[in-house]
């Protein structure tokens, strides 16, 4: 028999092996922990900061107990099982306005298992999973980024692991009202089924989540970012264009393009020194063979107005002169079985591929470790701009049971580890007195915000269809509390730039990246070695791609530049608030049924709206223009007549974007097409 007990923060379920936890986390929002271990406990990785104070309303009697928090009520029911067997209680959350249930747990057949699972795992951990019932009509967002081109993404099947261009942040938006926060580490997935919603994680001490409601969609956004932790402020530096190829190979190879920028008055704000610059991996620090004088490089750099940013790895080579004393600190990750190596990779100074393995980020000393390291290599010239490439971490083969970290099993925490990689680096920088910090990440996890990680979409191919599912993508990761998002401008692999097929797939490229939050070109154009540390690629400078492609290209350029007050604007309501740049057009106009369906268009903040062009050979596309506004033709200045749906002229020179009317924004139109 179920057993209730209440205390000032929520209440207690004790039922048979199970302890059920419920207590207020938050404005109108809620955390629940449950267990068959011996008691309750913190998460290890846990993305939740503490609590801000509210004062819940909760009630508790024999067979139930009830938190009202705000606008959130939870309430767990004494579950009879149909009979002979007996079944853990029953949670459900509604809205306190007007009663309606936001999620509910699905009550089992008598000969079902019990709608919360626990199966004896190995270290004192379970394999866990919990069971929602379906609401006819949801729509589920959110839960970071994913290649599958899905914006709504319920029918999905969803791993909840960190790979290359997959980037897991378990953070789901209903169109119901509610968000949900399954704050576990480890690894799972989660079943967004017609039948059922199922969160399942291999391993775990116990299950955790929380769950949150408002009016607003944005305000969801903006609670969960809250509870999470809100962004620092964008660096101003960041806000302009990004060069980048893989890659620059010497000093005096990189200094050119800048230079070149500079002598064709084409604005640049960032140039980025990619991977194999250094002497080995686990070094950190540049090969002075090819960078013989890295304090010059960032001094004439800085007189242009350029921030030098540098690619650096969580790896470590055997070979490397500090893997021995980090091996013998425990500052890598370990294993339970087979040899300690984790990702077969080139390097220099090796014939052919070595194994080479990870920091462990989850440890504070190891952290610690690297950003000494990183100051001896990097900081010492006051580079302050780093990139924390194959953060999630990329490993060979795919088997995090057998990883072992400070924080625990592979299969347990592993998920955390980019975020803990940033907060490492965030933690030094700050310490250094560098108060706006942002760094460029591959991968993130729930909180990752927090300590300024962006995050690109990986090593996504030169196609117009890997272009359609950047744009879901990103309006998914900025719901899941990452507002700061970009992508290789191209696409990363298989670009031919004398094709015109890439040709016309970077300007249109360049056109969507305009008004993406962060403005980046990047890739491996062919041909060129594609591998190995002598790889290089073909050139991937604004004027590689033809003069048609320069001329129209040069002039997004310029567009960013005009609009980067507006940019630093929505980046300060970030910062304050967690709702991104790139948004939904329901994160605006929740009311209007098809914000919700619309996954190929964006708000760049509140006054703009992008309509992206994201097939081969198209001159005009299908544009929704909200009714819960006016709109100007960003072009040419001219109010729209009506709204709804409408075909858009888009001629190569420019992509459909339309100006709200009575917005912040002036004079976009001047010097475009």
């Amino acid at each position: 028999m179920a057993v209730f007990v209440g205390n000032e923060h929520g209440f207690t379920v004790y039922e048979g092996r199970e302890i059920f936890q419920v207590e207020a986390w938050g404005p109108n929002s809620a955390r629940v922990r449950s267990t068959w271990g011996p008691s309750i406990s913190e998460t290890p990785g846990s993305a939740l900061g503490e609590p801000a104070a509210s004062r819940p309303v909760v009630e508790v009697s024999e067979d139930r107990a009830r938190l009202h928090n705000g606008d959130l009520v939870v309430e767990v029911t004494a579950n009879p099982g149909g009979g002979f067997l007996q079944f853990p209680p029953l949670v459900r959350f509604s809205r306190a306005a007007d009663g309606r249930e936001l999620l509910s747990e699905q009550s089992p057949h008598f000969t079902s298992p019990p709608q919360r699972r626990y199966t004896q795992g190995a270290g004192g951990t379970y394999g866990c999973e919990v069971t929602f019932n379906p609401s006819p009509g949801e729509r589920i967002y959110g839960l970071g980024q994913h290649q599958h081109g899905l914006f709504d993404q319920k029918g999905a099947i969803i791993d909840l692991i960190q790979r290359n261009t997959e980037v897991c942040i378990p953070f789901a938006l209903s169109n119901l009202g509610y968000g949900f926060l399954w704050n576990m580490p480890g690894v799972g997935r989660v079943e967004l089924g017609a039948n059922r919603t199922r969160w399942v994680a291999d391993a775990a001490r116990q299950l955790d989540y929380w769950v949150t409601t408002a009016p607003t969609p944005a305000e969801v956004v903006s609670q969960y970012s809250q509870a999470t932790g809100l962004p620092p402020m964008l660096p101003a530096w960041a806000s302009g264009f990004w060069q980048c190829k893989l890659r620059y190979r010497y000093q005096e190879e990189l200094l050119e393009v800048a230079r070149e920028h500079k002598r064709r008055g084409l604005p640049l704000s960032v140039i980025v020194v990619d991977y194999f610059h250094w002497s080995r991996q686990g070094e950190w620090r540049f090969d002075s063979t090819e960078w013989p004088n890295p304090q010059a490089m960032v001094d004439e750099l800085r007189e242009m107005g350029v921030e030098l940013m540098v690619s650096v790895w969580p790896t470590v080579n055997p070979n490397s002169e500090n893997h021995a004393e980090m091996d013998r600190r425990g500052l890598l990750v370990g294993n339970v079985r087979g040899l300690p190596l984790n990702l077969p990779f080139w390097d220099k100074a090796d014939d052919g591929q070595v194994f080479v393995r990870f920091y462990d980020s989850t440890n504070p000393e190891a952290r610690r470790y690297v950003w000494d390291k990183v100051t001896q290599g990097y900081r010492r010239y006051g580079i302050r701009a780093f990139w924390l490439d194959a953060c999630e971490p990329e490993m060979r083969p795919e088997d995090p049971e057998s990883n072992l970290y400070y924080l625990g099993r592979g299969n347990e925490v592993q998920c955390a580890y980019p975020r803990e990689h940033a907060r490492g680096f965030a933690e030094g920088l700050w310490a250094d007195g560098e108060k706006d910090v942002m760094l460029l990440c591959r991968s993130a996890w729930a909180g990752s915000q927090r300590y300024g990680a962006a995050v690109w979409s990986g090593d996504i191919d030169s196609t117009f269809e890997a272009l359609a599912a950047q744009i879901p993508g990103g309006l998914n990761i900025g719901i899941s509390g990452i507002p700061w998002w970009t992508t290789d401008i191209g696409g990363f692999k298989g670009g031919d730039p004398t094709t015109p097929y890439f040709r016309e797939l970077i300007v249109r490229w360049f056109q969507f990246g305009t008004f993406c939050p962060l403005f980046r070109l990047h890739g491996v154009r062919e041909p060129g070695p594609l591998v190995g540390s002598g790889q290089t690629g073909a050139p991937n400078e604004v004027w590689s791609f033809g003069d048609e492609a320069y001329g129209i290209i040069s002039e997004q350029l310029e567009l960013r530049e005009r609009l980067r007050p507006y940019v630093m604007q929505q980046m300060a309501t970030a910062s304050a608030t967690g709702v991104p740049p790139m948004r939904a057009l329901f994160l605006e106009f929740p009311d209007e049924a098809p914000a919700w369906e619309v996954a190929d268009e964006f708000m760049f903040g509140p006054d703009i709206l992008v309509a992206p062009v994201t097939q081969y050979g198209s001159r005009e596309r299908d544009v929704y223009l909200p009714e819960g506004a006016s709109w100007l033709d960003a072009w040419t200045g001219q109010p729209v007549e009506g709204h709804g749906w409408a075909k858009a002229p888009a001629p190569l020179e420019r992509i459909p974007v339309y100006l709200r009317r009575g917005g912040a924004l002036n004079g976009l139109s001047a010097g475009s097409k």
